[in-house]
């Protein structure tokens, strides 16, 4: 029980937690960045530390799409600094009327300082928070900046926020004084801007990738054309030729950079502007304000089924798309639909069903894309700037890029055999999806009709549901012993007779079409693709149980790609799993020994002759195969849960088993010519002395 005396010792003794008006703390300048570093650069890991090094790469490249610079330098030194360098105007070095100090004191250590608001210095920029130098201040240990402008080369220095100066060997001495250490031409202008960073902050291993930084200053080329980037790598084990890249080209040359298979169409390119009524804040006063939207699209087909579509604002990538992508997809797809795919012979059974219209899907296979929006003061939903937010722009890029398009697809645009080439392409795609959608509402239909609707070569279980598990295995050799050593309580057992299809290269219909993959589809009954409904799913688990050879893995690698493709929330919710059967087994007396691998089998086998044992003594056997375990064998190591062993399948062993398909059909598929032109490439890797010629 508590008394009003012992009320009053507890009251007292939370006082240091009592919320009142001494608890609101306020966080001043950049010590809010250091407090919570996350909201400005998504965290502390290396993607953050990264972050910095965009922003700083951004400022330059805004001064190359403003027409001030043409080249950017990136240089990564040994003591982990980063040093990014442009030949623009130089950020100004005057006094700021307000702060009293320079105007490149100003621009890093006050948050939103910088010449990209209201239209001054910029029209448009990748900047819009004017925190960007300044984020980067706040989180470095140290900082340098040289500018060259007004006939010099005047230098700043920041250590922990301070500044002042660095002179040599001497202590650093805190002061406003910007220092001129040399004289220049008056026409040369530029800034060059080295940061430490506060690994106090960061994590201990986040570091700046050079190939990251590549690709960066690579897609800057491709939106600013004619502006030449470098990038220096200097740490230990870097890479010892720097990197160089320019295009003259623009988004044309990006979409042609980023089309990794056989075109079939040539590049599309159109541009636009239109201006829209934005309410900003002037004088402060909120007033309406007219902005001026340039759109600058390029886009091809290629064979294949993947899409790639990249987007801009300004100089600045936009992963999460926004308002300009999605203005860019109802286009994409109006456009098709009215012009292209209008009347066409290949959609007219699918018409009379009204069935004949391309979706977003059907339209972007193969599309490989490219989309710039340029404007003044972008709004972005978040400080990274990943998702473009202003909304007026979904309409202008609608507009812009429905007319430019429908003039190149109608007569007397592009060439006929191409526009032909994407009609015949596309309504196919419309074919492959409504016919792979019916099939598969009947699948479903015959699932949900119990087991008389289930592949007849499904061994099932008797009780369906989370502790339920289908186990894959391959040919019917190996599923005699599976279905006899299995718990038929809870395990089903599916043998796959014919090949498996590639998901990684094959359409949907294919997929579908193919038996293996049908007879999967159907004993889950949880649908395929973006059908899938993993609350619909019979068994809690999926195990692939192959042999531990190159083909097993070949199986395993096509099963877990279409699973991946088709059944992803399986994987995403982890309940994808691969059986590890053993290579070898021996045993000595009443012990049964297994290894995995050629190296296991050998260290087992060291292991066992430390007495007196002799080597030739231990008789291991090679399995070739699951159907040469007799049952309790394939019950212990595969099917028993208390004395097997599984490995749990992630998303990305998907996206590796994709990648790795491509290996297998090189080294294993009918194209004698590719293999022949891989082995000529590595042979040199190959040790001629283990050959058995």
């Amino acid at each position: 029980m508590v008394t009003p005396s012992s009320l009053d010792s507890i009251l007292a003794a939370n006082t240091s937690t009592a919320y009142d008006a001494d608890a609101i703390e306020t966080l001043e300048g950049m010590e809010a960045v250091r407090k919570r570093p996350g909201m400005y650069i998504g965290g502390t890991g290396s993607a953050g530390l990264m972050h910095l090094v965009w922003e700083l790469i951004d400022n330059a490249v805004d001064e190359a799409a403003a027409g001030f610079a043409d080249r950017v330098d990136v240089t990564l030194h040994r003591d982990r600094s980063v040093e990014v360098s442009d030949n623009g105007r130089g950020i100004p070095i005057g006094r700021h009327a307000e702060r009293k100090v320079s105007a490149l004191e100003v621009v890093f250590t006050e948050l939103h300082a910088g010449g990209k608001f209201g239209g001054g210095a910029y029209s448009s920029s990748g900047g819009l928070h004017g925190v960007g130098a300044s984020v980067v201040n706040a989180l470095a240990t140290k900082l340098t900046v040289e500018v060259d402008r007004e006939g010099g080369t005047h230098v700043l220095g920041f250590e922990d926020r301070v500044a002042g100066q660095f002179n040599g060997s001497d202590p650093f001495k805190p002061g406003h004084q910007l220092k001129k250490t040399k004289r220049v031409s008056k026409n040369k202008t530029g800034t060059r801007v080295r940061f430490w960073p506060d690994f106090e902050i960061f994590d201990p291993d986040a570091r700046v990738d050079f190939d990251e930084v590549c690709d960066r200053v690579t897609q800057a080329c491709f939106l600013v054309p004619g502006m030449r980037a470098s990038v220096t790598d200097k740490r230990v084990g870097g890479v010892p030729e720097p990197f160089v890249f320019t295009s003259p080209g623009g988004l044309a040359d990006l979409v042609a950079h980023l089309s990794d298979a056989p075109p079939v169409c040539g590049v599309i390119t159109g541009n636009g502007i239109d201006t829209f009524v934005e309410k900003v804040p002037v004088n402060k006063k909120m007033t309406d304000v007219e902005r001026e939207c340039t759109v600058d699209v390029a886009l091809r087909w290629v064979e294949g089924f993947d899409t790639k579509v990249l987007s801009f604002v300004n100089t600045i990538p936009t992963p999460q798309g926004g308002t300009h992508l999605a203005g860019f997809d109802k286009a994409l797809t109006r456009v098709i639909n009215n012009v292209v795919l209008k009347d066409h012979h290949k959609l007219a059974k699918l018409a009379k069903q009204n069935k004949h219209k391309a979706v977003k899907d059907d339209v972007q296979e193969g599309l490989v894309a490219a989309l710039k929006v340029t404007f003044a003061e972008p709004q972005f939903r978040g400080q990274t700037k990943q998702e473009l937010g202003t909304p007026a722009i979904d309409g202008i890029v609608s507009r812009v890029v429905y007319e430019q398009l429908k003039e190149w697809f109608e007569p007397g645009g592009g060439p006929r055999t191409h526009v032909k080439a994407i009609a015949d392409k596309l309504s196919n795609a419309v074919q492959n999806r409504v016919a792979s959608k019916t099939l598969l509402e009947n699948q479903r239909k015959a699932a949900s009709l119990g087991s008389t609707g289930m592949p007849q070569k499904l061994a099932d279980c008797r009780i369906h549901g989370m502790d339920a598990e289908l186990i894959l295995v391959e040919g019917d050799s190996a599923a005699g012993p599976a279905k006899r050593g299995r718990d038929s309580e809870t395990m089903a057992i599916l043998p796959l007779r014919g090949k498996v299809v590639n998901a990684h290269k094959a359409s949907a219909k294919q997929v579908l079409d193919n038996a293996e993959a049908r007879a999967l589809f159907t004993a889950m009954g949880a649908g395929a693709g973006d059908e899938f409904n993993i609350e619909d799913a019979r068994y809690g688990r999926i195990v692939i149980l192959c042999d531990a050879d190159v083909d097993g893995s070949h199986i395993r690698c096509l099963l877990l790609t279409l699973i991946y493709k088709y059944m992803r929330p399986m994987l995403e919710a982890g309940r994808v799993f691969a059986a590890q059967p053993p290579l070898f087994t021996t045993k000595i007396g009443d012990e049964t020994y297994r290894v995995y691998s050629e190296e296991e089998k050998e260290q087992a086998t060291d292991e066992l002759c430390k007495g007196n044992r002799r080597r030739e003594n231990v008789k291991w056997q090679r399995f070739k195969g699951l159907g040469e375990m007799n049952v309790e064998e394939l019950r212990h190591c595969a099917l028993d849960p208390k004395t097997r062993t599984l490995r749990r399948l992630t998303m990305d062993d998907g996206a590796q088993a994709s990648e790795a398909l491509e290996m297998f059909e090189v080294l294993m598929g009918t194209d004698v010519s590719s293999r022949r032109d891989f082995l000529v490439r590595n042979s040199a890797v190959v040790d001629s002395s283990t050959l058995d010629i």
